[in-house]
């Protein structure tokens, strides 16, 4: 892999690994939850304010058919009193109220239809939220879960390299131990048998048996010289000839 690939493999890992992040289920699914908890808590709300609205509508309606009821008992006494022309008036202010009786039986129907529909949307709502934060849970229980595996192999993975690297070192030094100990061996057995001479070089047998021969017969000349040199100081001229004489016949 050359760096060009590298860096493009690292920097994908890395915007990987963020957007990772960004996309944990756990903060998704807390997201999620907490704007469906804020569209229930609006239905809620808007079915407090129709609430209002239909006691309101009530009252209202309360108030009118007291005034109604007010105005028939009026209208009774006038006729008893003979006074039917304010019978007949507050008869008709009567009926004149009932026409906003019937606007606001009215509207108290559309705002209980809208009432019970809300009331159901909301009950779907709080169904809906339950059943999510259930999943929430279950959910965020399993990504932790496999999370805390994921890490556990990775250290795991992390250990099993650390061990085959030193398996590798420690099988690498065994054998450069043996290698060692084979050079040693060879070495050794090139001494026993004569193939390495006195300044570590090869040789041969031959070569070292001669030198130890002129070895000797140098040393046995350096003996002979000194005893003619011992002899020439002891016997005088007698000796010298009698040196000469040796050195004739040896000649000869």
């Amino acid at each position: 892999m050359g760096l060009f690939d590298h860096l493009k493999f690292v920097t994908g890992m890395k915007a990987e690994n963020a957007l990772q992040k960004a996309e944990d289920p756990a903060e998704v699914f807390n997201y999620s939850y907490t704007k469906q908890l804020e569209q229930l808590q609006q239905l809620r709300q808007g079915l407090v304010t129709i609430v209002q609205n239909e006691k309101h509508i009530e009252l209202l309606e309360a108030q009118v058919e007291a005034q109604q009821n007010r105005l028939q008992q009026q209208a009774q006494q006038a006729m008893q009193q003979g006074r039917e022309d304010l019978a007949r008036l507050a008869l008709q202010r009567k009926e004149a109220l009932s026409a906003q009786v019937d606007g606001y039986k009215q509207q108290l129907a559309q705002l209980q239809a809208q009432h019970q529909k809300i009331e159901q949307l909301v009950q779907q709502a709080e169904q809906r939220v339950s059943n999510f934060g259930t999943q929430k849970e279950m959910v965020e229980a399993q990504y932790q879960a496999a999370k805390a595996s994921v890490h556990i192999s990775e250290v795991a993975t992390g250990i099993s390299k650390e061990s085959a690297e030193m398996n590798l070192a420690m099988q690498r030094a065994q054998e450069h131990v043996l290698q060692m100990q084979s050079r040693a061996d060879a070495i050794d057995a090139l001494l026993d048998s004569g193939a390495l001479g006195d300044q570590g070089l090869l040789g041969g047998g031959s070569s070292t048996d001669l030198d130890h021969q002129l070895a000797q017969i140098s040393s046995q000349h350096n003996v002979e010289a000194e005893l003619a040199a011992m002899r020439q100081q002891i016997g005088g001229p007698s000796a010298q000839q009698g040196l000469l004489t040796e050195s004739s016949s040896k000649g000869e």
